[in-house]
C-alpha cells in the first residue's frame, strides 16, 4: 500500500481508537491497529476481541493494501513529527515506511490475516437516534456499573429498546441510576441488552460534543454503534439484568429542592475529610437548614450548613460521598430533588423529568 495523508487527520484517528489496543493479552496483533488503505480513504481498526473501533480518515491512496502496526509506537511517532504531511508506503507483510521531507520510520508489523475480522450488520436492523440526548443518558448512568466480576450482569449498561424512548440502567448493588431519552423505536427492535462497561466508557468518548444523528446496529450478541466516520462494536453480557424496579422507593415523606452546584461544592468540601474505614457524610435535615458534615478518627472534622426550604421534622441521613458526587457532577440542570424517608431506606435523588438516582445510605453509629 502507498498513500499520502494530513498528520493530523491521521493522528486524530489513532487517538480514537488507540485506546481498545490490548497492552497485556497473549496475542501480540492485538496490540496493533489495522491500517487498510482503500478508494480515497485511510481505515483504522482495533479490537481486543471483546470490543472493536474502526474510524476513518482522508488520503490520497496510490496502491491499496493493508498491514497491522503496533497503535501506540504510530501514534508516538506521529505526534513527535514535526511536518503536516506523510507519505506511508507497506508491502502488507511485515514492514511500514513512514516518509516526511527527507527522513523516515521504518515499523515493524504484522499481515492483515492474522487481525481478528470487524463484524457486519444488517442495514435494515439500523435504529437511528439523537447522538446529543444519547450522551446525555451514557454521561448520567455510566458511573454506576459495578466492577464487581462476579456479579457479571451487573458489569454493563442496561439499555431498554421500546415505548417510544430508550432507558439506561446501571447499579453495583449500594446505588443506581436511571435515565430516560425519547425515541422512535421501529417495530420489531423492542429489547434489552448489557454493553459492558468498557464499551460505555469508549461510547461516552466517541459521542463528547457532538450533534446530529447516529446509528445504533442490534445483532444477536453484539450491538455497533455508528457515529459518521467512527464505529464502535462490542460483544454483549449475557443473562438477565436484574428487576431494578424494585429497588426504585415508590414515595417518600421529605421532597427537598437543592441547589445543584452548592451541594456538590459542600459534600465534596466536607468529604475531604473522610477515609476509606469511615467513608461517609452525613445530612441533618433542620428547620430551613441542611447540615452536611463528616466525622473521622485519625482525620478529623468538617461541617457546611446550607439554607434550604424546609419545615419539617429533623432527619439524619448518610451517605457514600463519592457516590454523590458521582450523580451531582455529571448533571447540568441548576437544581435538584432530594427524597428521603428516614436514616435507613434509600434517598433519592431527581433531575428533570429523565433522571433518577437511588442511592443507599450508610447506618450511622
Amino acid at each position: 500500500m502507498k498513500l499520502k495523508c494530513q498528520r493530523d487527520e491521521i493522528l486524530s484517528g489513532i487517538q480514537a481508537v488507540q485506546s481498545i489496543v490490548s497492552t497485556k493479552g497473549t496475542l501480540p496483533i492485538l496490540s496493533n491497529v489495522l491500517l487498510e488503505a482503500v478508494g480515497d480513504e485511510l481505515i483504522l481498526t482495533t479490537t481486543d476481541l471483546e470490543v472493536g473501533m474502526r474510524t476513518r480518515v482522508k488520503a490520497k491512496v496510490s496502491a491499496k493494501g493493508a498491514i497491522t502496526i503496533p497503535a501506540k509506537r504510530l501514534f508516538a511517532i506521529l505526534r513527535e513529527l514535526p511536518v503536516s504531511e506523510v507519505v506511508m508506503e507497506s508491502d502488507g507483510k511485515k514492514e511500514m515506511v513512514i516518509r516526511y521531507d527527507s527522513s523516515y520510520f521504518k515499523v515493524l508489523g504484522l499481515p492483515k490475516d492474522d487481525f481478528p475480522p470487524f463484524p457486519d450488520f444488517q442495514k435494515n436492523r439500523a435504529l437511528k437516534i439523537a447522538q446529543a440526548p444519547f450522551a446525555d443518558l451514557i454521561r448520567k448512568t455510566h458511573y454506576a456499573v459495578s466492577t464487581d466480576e462476579s456479579r457479571y450482569v451487573l458489569n454493563g449498561l442496561y439499555l431498554i429498546f421500546g415505548k417510544g424512548k430508550i432507558t439506561g440502567v446501571a447499579t453495583d448493588g449500594r446505588r443506581l441510576a436511571h435515565c430516560e431519552m425519547a425515541s422512535p423505536v421501529p417495530d420489531g427492535i423492542d429489547r434489552g441488552i448489557i454493553v459492558p462497561s468498557k464499551a460505555v466508557m469508549e461510547l461516552g468518548r466517541m459521542l463528547t460534543g457532538t450533534e446530529g444523528d447516529m446509528e445504533i446496529f442490534l445483532g444477536e450478541n453484539q450491538v455497533a454503534f455508528n457515529k459518521g466516520d467512527c464505529t464502535l462494536v462490542t460483544r454483549l453480557i449475557e443473562g438477565h439484568f436484574p428487576n431494578y424496579q424494585q429497588v426504585i422507593p415508590q414515595k417518600a415523606t421529605i421532597k427537598l429542592q437543592l441547589d445543584r452546584a452548592e451541594l456538590l461544592a459542600a459534600v465534596r468540601r466536607v468529604g475531604l475529610l473522610t477515609s476509606e474505614q469511615a467513608n461517609s457524610v452525613k445530612l441533618a435535615l433542620k428547620k430551613n437548614r441542611i447540615i452536611i458534615s463528616s466525622n473521622t478518627p485519625d482525620v478529623g472534622e468538617a461541617r457546611e450548613e446550607l439554607v434550604i426550604s424546609y419545615a419539617g421534622e429533623e432527619v439524619t441521613i448518610a451517605f457514600n460521598p463519592q457516590y454523590m458526587l458521582d450523580a451531582l457532577k455529571n448533571l447540568e440542570e441548576k437544581e435538584i430533588a432530594l427524597e428521603v424517608t428516614d436514616g435507613l431506606n434509600p434517598g433519592v435523588i431527581r433531575s428533570g423529568k429523565s433522571f433518577l438516582y437511588v442511592i443507599m445510605p450508610i447506618r450511622i453509629a
